[in-house]
């Protein structure tokens, strides 16, 4: 479907019509006030970092780096902020520790699905660089096995992964979990109860546009905050720009919203239409300038998906060490 079919949509619309219960913290203390403020306002600054300049932007491996970079940082904010409040395990209530432990091992299985699939794209930009070699070469086999390889590459990336749908399956659960335990009798704990809701919101949205990405289909979930968080407007907005642009990609037939692969998969099927089945030596001229751009794609696709790579790592970690921090002094409970 081309843009001029579909219905007019502001891009960057601002508003959120949607509502929910706002977690009750008032007459806290100034000084958890001014720590919880603090964490309130870096989040809101990272979910602006995230606000696409265009819809060209959504969704590119640099935005995809940047919000794991960003996500990470949070995450490393609610280690810090249960540091400032001084709150010793002991003094955990049972729910509280739950919650974080059941978030973590969630995130952990949500990384490992996603380093699968970035190690699944990167396999099949290695096959890529076997198919240009061939390409180079003026050998009428070569060439069929170049186009053989062509049809291949594209099952290859297509195919959807069981990890990827169980990390749907996680991202549901932490979607129906958002609401987190109801906090009576300590300031303290409604604190970290409101920051824990911050950084599960950012997880889930960012999780989700990476499992759309990978799933070829649009997993996107439209999560309704209230007006009394202060970084709630901005997230509003940027998940509606976000998630509207990679709905209206897959409306359009596009089998995935990530540029890079996008633009890989159309000359992958140029180069495909270029090929006859029975090839001959002297048509191998016309396809360089091609085959040369093939290359040039495949090469800024890899070094996106190092990148990456890192990221996704470096969130593994601060992950698996907020959890493994809190198994370990409450062994010593």
């Amino acid at each position: 479907m081309s843009r001029s079919q579909e219905p007019h949509r502001q891009f960057f619309p601002f508003g959120n019509p949607f509502r929910m219960r706002s977690p009750k913290g008032s007459n806290l203390p100034s000084s958890l006030v001014a720590i919880l403020n603090a964490f309130e306002r870096n989040l809101a600054e990272r979910l602006r970092k995230l606000r696409p300049s265009s819809e060209d932007d959504v969704v590119r491996l640099s935005w995809m780096i940047l919000a794991m970079e960003l996500l990470c940082e949070t995450h490393s904010d609610v280690k810090n902020l249960i540091k400032e409040l001084e709150l010793p395990v002991p003094d955990w209530n049972e729910k509280w520790i739950d919650v974080y432990l059941d978030i973590s091992v969630k995130l952990l299985d949500i990384c490992n699905a996603v380093s699968s699939e970035l190690s699944h794209l990167n396999q099949s930009n290695l096959m890529l660089r076997c198919i240009t070699h061939n390409l180079d070469s003026a050998e009428s086999k070569r060439l069929v096995r170049a186009r053989a390889s062509l049809e291949e590459w594209r099952l290859n990336i297509s195919t959807t992964s069981p990890r990827i749908k169980n990390c749907c399956v996680i991202l549901d659960s932490l979607r129906e979990s958002l609401d987190l335990p109801k906090v009576k009798n300590s300031a303290k704990g409604k604190v970290l109860m409101r920051a824990l809701y911050g950084v599960k919101v950012q997880t889930v949205f960012v999780c989700s546009v990476f499992a759309s990405a990978f799933l070829g289909s649009p997993k996107l979930f439209d999560l309704d905050i209230a007006d009394t968080y202060s970084w709630g407007q901005t997230f509003s907005s940027l998940q509606n720009d976000v998630n509207s642009e990679i709905r209206s990609i897959y409306t359009r037939g596009k089998f995935t919203p990530l540029k890079e692969l996008e633009a890989i998969d159309q000359c992958v099927g140029n180069l495909h239409q270029m090929i006859p089945k029975n090839p001959e030596v002297e048509e191998v001229q016309p396809l360089k300038n091609t085959v040369s751009d093939l290359g040039g794609k495949a090469e800024k696709l890899s070094e996106g998906l190092h990148l990456l790579t890192k990221e996704v790592d470096n969130f593994f970690q601060i992950v698996l060490e907020g959890r493994d921090a809190l198994l370990s002094n409450l062994r010593g409970r």
